[in-house]
């Protein structure tokens, strides 16, 4: 059972880390809810703990506001040993001159693209479920002792299905460009002669130029000047006619005439 736990949880981080570009250190935002948890879970220390559940590397970093802190002020004396660890952690900035409630200030900071690329944990039903329909915010929640993230809702999958096939194709507009500047650049071949050679490029050229491929070098090949003297045999000298041999040929030639 752990070992699947440990699965899930990783394909989560993966899915974040390859989608959304989140990175080690990893940035938790936590919530009042959520400390409290990890207090009454005695799930401590709480970056070890979370260092655990994302199986990184290195010891992510603990974040809350001031607007969670002071939630957990007005909560009362349950809450004191919560208010106590929250204020050790570090504060982000929340740039609310009055405080408002954790999770609307959650929300802020959030935003909608999650900027920051925090990983936000909270055990509030409803926070968890307005973070879900928000791209990118990967969500951690706790049950008894265990902490787990939750799965990439639909929203969130198909958000970064269409952010792909938005990196992937052209966009429209970008295409009628490229078409105008082809025909504007046969137009100009033809006028110019062979000054439109530079212009009237083919419309794969202009498109690999747009998105930025450089052209393949081209290797010119030598070609054979000779044939190879390593693959040829050596001539054989003639043999020169010997003394016998003139004397034969002689008589030969006074015999025809005679």
């Amino acid at each position: 059972m752990r070992v699947k736990k440990r699965s899930k949880n990783r394909k989560a981080v993966k899915f974040y880390s390859t989608c959304f570009g989140f990175r080690e250190p990893y940035k938790v935002l936590i919530d009042g809810t959520f400390v409290h948890h990890l207090l009454t879970q005695r799930l401590l220390p709480a970056d070890d703990a979370l260092r655990d559940l994302l199986s990184a590397s290195r010891t992510p970093a603990l974040f809350t506001s001031k607007c969670v802190v002071a939630e957990l002020r007005r909560l009362g004396k349950s809450y004191a040993e919560s208010f106590d660890a929250a204020q050790l952690l570090a504060t982000t900035k929340c740039e609310h001159d009055k405080v408002v409630s954790a999770v609307n200030c959650v929300l802020s900071l959030i935003g909608d693209k999650n900027p920051e690329h925090f990983f936000v944990a909270t055990q509030d039903a409803d926070l968890r479920e307005k973070l879900r329909e928000i791209p990118g915010v990967p969500v951690i929640y706790g049950l008894k002792n265990s902490l787990f993230i939750e799965q990439p809702s639909v929203q969130q999958r198909k958000f970064a299905q269409l952010d792909e096939e938005k990196r992937l194709n052209m966009d429209i507009s970008d295409y009628k460009k490229l078409m105008k500047a082809a025909s504007e650049g046969k137009t100009t071949a033809s006028e110019n002669g062979s000054d439109g050679e530079q212009h009237g490029r083919p419309i794969s050229s202009l498109v690999k130029n747009a998105l930025g491929v450089a052209d393949r070098n081209k290797f010119k090949r030598n070609r054979a000047k000779g044939p190879n003297p390593l693959s040829c045999k050596k001539k054989k000298p003639k043999p020169q006619p010997s003394a016998i041999q003139n004397q034969v040929s002689f008589l030969l030639c006074s015999i025809m005439f005679v």
